[in-house]
């Protein structure tokens, strides 16, 4: 009964973003567990490389260049995910970051802010999300069964300082997701189903910088986190498999429109 109950074997799941950290090891997990995958990523050969192990394991996976900004690649990606597995089960949107050049370093900062900065940060994790939705929504909702999940952040909930765009756009994608879970189940069946998962810290090519210093320490930021996070470290990346293969799975069938911490407990400590 719990097998059936989390079974995903033999479900196409698409990855946006695919040859990053997170996504990578959502792929790899997945398809270890009967998944099949394709991996969609602006560098083709982070995908392939996340594919290529993949098959190595015995799994079966797709690695197709694509931008999330893009409508039309992602229209030419879905029509070879449908040549490829004959369908799309669900979606993971897991492309997303930040850009230096929309962080503030301090308040006053934030009133020189470049316009395009900040566009191209919620260009990507807003509407790199809101475009798979539509080209590979439509798909799912064509089957009346399957499911949507973003992957937002803590700082959705909690904004960090310095960090305004990054913040402000992964609020949105939570807004998103909800608006996302009752339009669909009430306009276009009660099979479809938007979620999200909201990672706390975990340590990726983007943040590696912020919270380690050059000699392997801790930074003063990262060590922040830490006293701030109750378990006491950052996440591994495998760590977010659990809550994203609930969610996707037949065990999450009457659960639509939730953002799910996956965070040490960072976002219930107040710091007292």
């Amino acid at each position: 009964m719990t097998d059936m109950l989390f079974d995903l074997s033999g479900q196409v799941i698409v990855i946006t973003g695919g040859g990053g950290v997170l996504p990578g090891a959502l792929a790899r997990g997945l398809a270890a567990r009967g998944a099949q995958v394709a991996l969609l990523g602006r560098t083709l050969s982070k995908a392939e490389a996340v594919a290529t192990a993949i098959r190595a394991a015995g799994g079966r996976a797709l690695a197709l260049a694509a931008d999330v900004t893009d409508r039309a690649a992602l229209t030419a990606a879905a029509e070879q995910v449908t040549a490829e597995f004959g369908r799309v089960d669900h979606l993971i949107n897991g492309a997303g970051g930040n850009r230096p050049g929309a962080n503030a370093a301090d308040g006053a900062a934030f009133f020189d802010l470049p316009p395009a900065e900040l566009r191209a940060v919620f260009d990507l994790n807003l509407m790199g999300s809101l475009l798979p939705a539509q080209v590979f929504g439509r798909l799912i909702a064509q089957r009346g069964e399957g499911s949507l999940l973003n992957i937002s952040s803590a700082t959705s909930f909690r904004p960090l300082t310095r960090v305004v765009g990054y913040s402000a756009a992964k609020a949105g994608l939570n807004n998103l997701t909800q608006w996302l879970a009752l339009t669909f189940a009430r306009d276009l069946g009660p099979g479809l189903r938007v979620n999200a998962i909201a990672p706390g810290f975990f340590v990726g090519e983007q943040n590696r910088g912020l919270l380690y210093n050059a000699d392997g320490q801790l930074s003063a930021r990262g060590q922040a986190i830490i006293n701030h996070t109750p378990m006491g470290r950052f996440g591994e990346a495998e760590e977010l498999l659990g809550a994203t293969v609930f969610l996707l799975s037949p065990a999450a069938r009457f659960v639509t429109g939730v953002v799910l911490p996956v965070d040490g407990g960072y976002l219930a400590f107040c710091g007292i």
